[in-house]
Parts: C-alpha cells; structure tokens; sequence
C-alpha cells in the first residue's frame, strides 16, 4: 500500500494513517426493498496535527457510464483512535441523523458497530443502527456498509471499491 505518513502526524493516528488521502470510487447499494443501484463515491481523510481524523463520504446517482448525475447523499464526522487499537467514529448526515460508532483496528481491517443512533424529528429514514468495515486491499479502500431502519433489521446498504486518488 503506497502512501506517504505526513510530517508531524500524531503517533495515536499512525495505525489509521493508511486512510488519510481523497479517495474516489463505484460501489453498489440494495434497499431494504431489495431494489440495487450503482453509485459513485468521493471520501476524505484528513488530519489537522489534532489526534482524529476529519471524515466525508459524498454519494452520487450515476448513468449507465458511471458518470455522477446528482448528490444521493453526504455525511461526515471525526475518527478518533486510541493506543490500544480502540476506535471511536462520529458521524453525521444532513438527512437528521447522528451515530456513534465502536470499533476495533487490526492492521489494514477496522470494524465498527453502532454504539448511539440519534434521530431528529424529521429524519429522513429513521435509522436504528449500523455495522461498517473498512480495509486496504490491493492498496484499494474497501468498505461495507449494513444499516438497520425502524422498518428493517440490520441488512447490507452500501458496499464499494474506492481508489486513492
């Protein structure tokens, strides 16, 4: 996996420095209805010199050449490690959803599983909880992505290959 640590990184951030870098990639969805599509994906990882990491995941609605049509969604939030291979995730989506992920990294591998779910009012889907797994294979971010709604039990949502680009 080729990747450059930045100068001055904080060394609690060195078991996930893989993931720093602008990722871009296809993956595939299912609904809990059962219907697939495709979609495109942009991820950033970037560090400030603090011990987390910034997060931002922005889908898009792609044409049959795979070339982005629209915004499907966004999220965002903060990736923070501890010395023990502990990690903590923060993410939130402007659809009114926040959730606190609980997680393990194990070299390239890092598993998370919803520890708080909050909802507003008028979210748009009221999710219940998630489970999510990252890694680097062949130097390719790969991630999977289960949810689980008010309406359906845990199930696959998102899964895709990204590249660093």
């Amino acid at each position: 996996m080729a990747f450059e640590i930045p100068e001055g990184l904080a060394p609690v951030l060195l078991p996930i420095a893989w993931l720093i870098g602008h990722w871009e990639g296809t993956g595939r969805g299912k609904t809990p209805e059962g219907e697939e599509f495709d979609y495109s994906a942009v991820v950033d990882f970037t560090e400030n010199g603090q011990d987390w990491l910034h997060y931002a995941m922005q889908l898009f609605e792609t044409d049959a050449d795979g070339a982005p049509l629209r915004p499907l969604g966004f999220e965002t939030g903060f990736w923070r490690p501890a010395a023990d291979g502990a990690i903590e995730v923060l993410i939130a989506q402007p659809e009114g959803v926040a959730e606190v992920y609980l997680g393990r990294v194990q070299g390239a591998k890092i598993e998370l599983a919803t520890d708080i779910v909050v909802r507003t009012a008028t979210a748009a889907v009221a999710t219940s909880g998630g489970h999510r797994l990252y890694g680097c294979v062949e130097s390719d971010l790969l991630f999977t992505y289960d949810r689980g709604t008010a309406d359906a039990d845990l199930q696959p949502w998102l899964w895709a290959r990204l590249r660093r680009a």
